[in-house]
């Protein structure tokens, strides 16, 4: 299933829709303002949270969490950083971790679970600059946690290169 973001800055208390393949609201982005820490929620059309993004406060590296029904899910962190492509490790609680790669501020990068691609980021299928897909590639696959990853990322580095 493919998703369509119209790209924002991600300036806090900033909403906007993710849109499914067919043009219907499937997400809303929440950005929460008067935060003491960055925090953006992902809402279902009917205003369910669903996903809640926050910037850990105290970390050596910078590091976002992702949490479900108020409980840690995942924690995101910039693991390497290469010349042509970023990437970012997400450890779920049980374990699990996925890797994301790629040129996240072009917005065309990859989500992978041990070599297995589970989500392809990319802005290539619009005209339009602020718009970009995120097609969840296995159907059995989170799609809430796979956009949450892929806004989380962008987030991370748009904030890395703004200190740059």
């Amino acid at each position: 299933m493919r998703y369509l973001v119209r790209d924002k800055i991600f300036a806090i208390g900033d909403d906007y829709w993710i849109e499914d393949e067919h043009g219907r609201h499937a997400f809303l982005v929440d950005g929460k303002a008067l935060r003491l820490r960055d925090t953006l929620e992902l809402k279902d059309p009917t205003g369910l949270v669903l996903i809640t993004l926050k910037k850990k406060l105290l970390s050596l590296r910078d590091t976002m969490t992702i949490e479900r029904d108020e409980q840690p899910l995942a924690t995101i962190r910039k693991k390497r950083l290469s010349l042509l492509r970023n990437h970012y490790r997400v450890t779920l609680v049980e374990g699990t971790e996925l890797d994301v790669s790629g040129r996240v501020l072009d917005r065309e990068f990859v989500v992978e679970y041990d070599g297995e691609l589970l989500a392809h980021i990319s802005r290539k299928w619009f005209q339009v600059r602020e718009t970009y897909a995120v097609n969840v590639v296995r159907e059995d696959a989170d799609a809430a946690l796979l956009i949450a990853v892929a806004v989380c990322v962008i987030r991370m580095a748009e904030k890395e290169r703004e200190s740059d």
